[in-house]
């Protein structure tokens, strides 16, 4: 739900490696095609539109902790900004695909009106297995799928539109003879094309550690469970801020100028909560902390009365970089994902550059009138190390960070001279006629963003493309 366009510099990039019409002010006009803006007096500047099918919109509550957040930010040299428009480096409420309270997704803004549509099928409990390609002419003229334990092949009047996702779409096109051709062979897969499919994935690795205790209980009108699930049925509370965000701050870290200094390297993430609000559930179901660190570290603060929140951080250009593989030659082995994550030191530095930040942040006015300070149960695997030293820090990182599931770039695009490109500026891929590959996988490398927006863009401009290439025929 986290709505993050980028920065320009990241489109303009695309364009300086050879991607032409991915520019920055081509690629505007798609982000807001798509948009429905709800968000205040930025509704109405020339970066946004009121018009479109999918909701973005601010928060309808806010607790006091964000407002603090806003202004100790500020206090620290940051501008408020509109992080969508051609300037993020600042601070931020969130922005999110949020409609009355609720969830707003592409499925909800884009597929659920055009359901009555006559020459639209939607197969569901349905595997697309191959796509098929003529091995001698080179032409993509079907799929194959699989439904209630049998084959199916659909052929193709015009071409096959690929939008499987940074895992599956190099799974399917590995199956179908695309790929490195040493990975076909060891597979017994018959090579069609040889290109780097699954390689070249990049990953916003996050860290969420940094929990606050305040010195007292506020009464926000939503406090309790039970007011915050009777005020969701009415689009506010507690319950309807999108994955529990209140804010972002986009900070740049000073030894880092690989994309600029006018790009931020660092999204601050402010949570009023933490992850102790269902005694674990969701941070050890659904991020993986071992059940023992949080009984160690996160379950005393279970009993407490005291508000916390936290201020998570997101690398937005990580230098390490991982790939994606197929087991084998069924098409219902799951792939296997290597993310690599810290495999460069230097993500490690930078994680380090946004804690201190932090840590200085809470020192301002705005927090320390909540007499804010760090939870500070060290985590059992570095507590043989000063807490809170540089050290102490980079084992915490090295322990505790994980993927934020923003995987991109594994069938990257970018011209035939690229050595590690699948598809071209036009989203077909290399080799092959009548293919075309539309979803996060042909994003370069890891944006300034979160890539929720950014796949609906490469929608709205694939569609284009698509209607241009086959318009009278």
């Amino acid at each position: 739900m986290m709505h993050t366009r980028g920065n320009p510099r990241d489109f303009d990039r695309w364009v300086e490696a050879g991607n032409y019409g991915w520019s920055y002010n081509e690629v505007l006009p798609y982000f807001m095609k798509s948009e429905k803006a709800n968000i205040g007096k930025y509704s109405y500047s020339p970066f946004h539109n009121k018009n479109g099918p999918w909701s973005v919109s601010f928060n309808n509550d806010r607790t006091p902790f964000v407002e603090a957040f806003m202004t100790a930010n500020k206090m620290m040299g940051m501008q408020e900004v509109d992080y969508n428009s051609d300037q993020n480096m600042g601070v931020s409420y969130v922005q999110s695909n949020v409609l009355n309270g609720q969830r707003h997704s592409a499925y909800k803004a884009f597929l659920e009106p055009i359901l009555h549509r006559p020459n639209l099928h939607i197969l569901v409990n349905t595997r697309v297995t191959k796509i098929l390609i003529d091995p001698t002419t080179k032409n993509a003229y079907g799929v194959r799928f699989r439904r209630n334990d049998r084959n199916y092949n659909v052929l193709a009047r015009r071409e096959v539109i690929l939008s499987s996702g940074t895992f599956h779409t190099p799974q399917l096109l590995t199956l179908s003879g695309i790929g490195k051709k040493e990975s076909l062979q060891q597979l017994g897969i018959p090579l069609i094309k040889d290109l780097p499919v699954g390689d070249n994935m990049h990953d916003h690795v996050a860290f969420a550690e940094l929990c606050f205790v305040t010195n007292k209980t506020l009464n926000f009108p939503f406090m309790t469970y039970l007011n915050n699930f009777f005020q969701f049925f009415s689009g506010r509370g507690l319950m309807t801020l999108p994955s529990g965000v209140e804010g972002f701050s986009f900070i740049k870290v000073p030894t880092n100028n690989s994309y600029g200094q006018t790009v931020p390297d660092i999204e601050l993430i402010f949570i009023p909560g933490g992850v102790h609000f269902d005694r674990g559930f969701g941070i050890v179901n659904g991020g993986r902390m071992q059940r023992e660190i949080y009984n160690r570290v996160y379950k005393p603060m279970e009993g407490t009365r005291k508000d916390i929140f936290m201020i998570s951080l997101m690398l937005f250009h990580p230098k390490s970089t991982g790939q994606i593989r197929i087991p084998s030659a069924n098409p219902l082995d799951d792939p296997k994902i290597y993310e690599n994550l810290l495999d460069d030191p230097e993500d490690v530095e930078s994680i380090l550059y946004g804690i201190k930040y932090v840590l200085e942040l809470i020192k301002q006015e705005p927090f320390q009138r909540y007499g804010t300070r760090l939870h500070s149960i060290p985590l059992p695997q570095c507590a043989h190390l000063h807490f809170g030293s540089d050290n102490y820090w980079r084992c915490v990182i090295r322990m505790m960070a994980f993927s934020i599931q923003h995987q991109v770039g594994t069938a990257k695009m970018g011209p035939i001279t690229d050595p590690k490109a699948v598809v071209d500026p036009e989203l077909r891929v290399h080799g092959i006629s009548r293919l075309r590959v539309v979803d996060t996988s042909i994003v370069p490398e890891s944006p300034t963003a979160h890539t929720n927006a950014i796949s609906v863009m490469i929608g709205e401009k694939a569609a284009d493309l698509i209607k241009r290439d086959w318009a009278g025929q």
